[in-house]
């Protein structure tokens, strides 16, 4: 599987990720290394992705807590702490092993720990293949916000191992699956096709569709790294998706949910205002919706819910001037940024939603 070039690094895949990784190693002149791991990839993959290391470069091992509620400053300070403690210089590197929370803040740990050093993504989540890893977005969460400070600057490469994939539970998958399902909205109905029939699907066929995902993600952000107009486009599903994750991260009463399993609901609710607004056709509506439903259990989302999760709308990063900025779908592959959406016809895409789970 050739590796994909962006304009800054490579992204690297399965055999040749290694080769890449300890060709790097050696011809750098590194002080020492840095392992950034969470609990999960510390117990499940950190075995195998050391037995591949061929350096002898002094290696520390920093680990946190396993999960999104631990995507914070807080958790930063601990890993800060923890460099300085151990030495890190500006010559040191640390490499990222672990999902979306550790490619995520620890991509900003190294671009913020004595002014930059050098990191690299393992990413072991399917989610984190096929998003947070790749495209140089990196930050942490403020409370239950999502994503609220952050810095876009892009490691030395991505390394791309889809054997870690077997140390996934079924809801990971499912939740990296729906970015996937994301790029063949934005991109192409086809891969959206291809997506929705996993009974089909072999791990070859999963290899090929995960570097397809990559490969629609490294287009976008090529053409627009900074996200001031295509790269919005990623963020379809997301500005309802992310205040739904957010509001049941932050009420005690509710099961969180993973960031697929929200953002899946979001695509849902952002096709129905795109039929309404756009004229986004019903029978893709439908078909798309019938899709995302067979794939994700139900969320009950009561009606007094709905009201607090708009108002979580106004810390979406994509707001400019006061308006909420919805990315919506005129068809298949055909996004339109910034465009506003009155509560009302919010309100309505939720009960659209909940009608396929009374």
């Amino acid at each position: 599987m050739n590796s994909i070039a962006t304009k800054t690094y490579h992204v690297h895949f399965n055999d040749n990720a290694y080769n890449e990784l300890n060709a790097y190693l050696k011809t750098n002149n590194f002080s020492q290394i840095f392992i950034l791991v969470d609990t999960n990839t510390h117990e499940h993959c950190l075995s195998k992705f050391m037995a591949q290391l061929e350096t002898a470069l002094k290696i520390e091992i920093i680990e946190i807590e396993a999960g999104e509620s631990h995507k914070t400053i807080d958790t930063c300070v601990g890993v800060w702490n923890a460099l300085s403690e151990l030495g890190a210089d500006r010559k040191s590197i640390m490499l990222n092993l672990g999902g979306g929370v550790v490619t995520d803040l620890g991509g900003f740990v190294a671009c913020t720990f004595k002014r930059g050093i050098k990191y690299i993504n393992i990413p072991t989540s399917l989610l984190a293949m096929v998003d947070a890893s790749v495209g140089g977005k990196t930050g942490v969460d403020l409370g239950a916000l999502k994503n609220q400070v952050g810095v876009i600057s892009s490691g030395d490469m991505v390394l791309i191992d889809t054997s870690y994939l077997d140390t996934l539970p079924q809801n990971e998958m499912k939740s990296g699956l729906a970015e996937m399902l994301k790029h063949g909205l934005i991109r192409n109905k086809d891969y959206f096709k291809r997506l929705t029939n996993l009974s089909t699907l072999t791990l070859a066929d999963l290899d090929t569709l995960i570097y397809e995902s990559v490969e629609i993600k490294k287009t976008v952000v090529t053409n627009d790294p900074l996200e001031h107009n295509e790269r919005k486009h990623l963020n379809f599903g997301h500005t309802l998706g992310h205040a739904i994750e957010s509001y049941f991260l932050s009420h005690e009463d509710k099961e969180a949910l993973l960031h697929g399993e929200a953002i899946a609901i979001g695509m849902i609710l952002e096709c129905f205002i795109s039929s309404e607004i756009l004229g986004f056709p019903k029978s893709d509506l439908e078909q798309i919706t019938k899709a995302m439903n067979a794939i994700y259990k139900p969320v009950n989302i009561a009606s007094h819910d709905i009201d607090y999760i708009i108002d979580l709308l106004k810390y979406d990063k994509k707001n400019e001037h006061g308006n909420i900025n919805f990315v919506l779908l005129e068809s298949f592959g055909n996004p339109k940024i910034d465009c506003v959406v009155a509560n009302e016809l919010i309100k309505r895409s939720f009960a659209y939603y909940s009608s396929f789970h009374i």
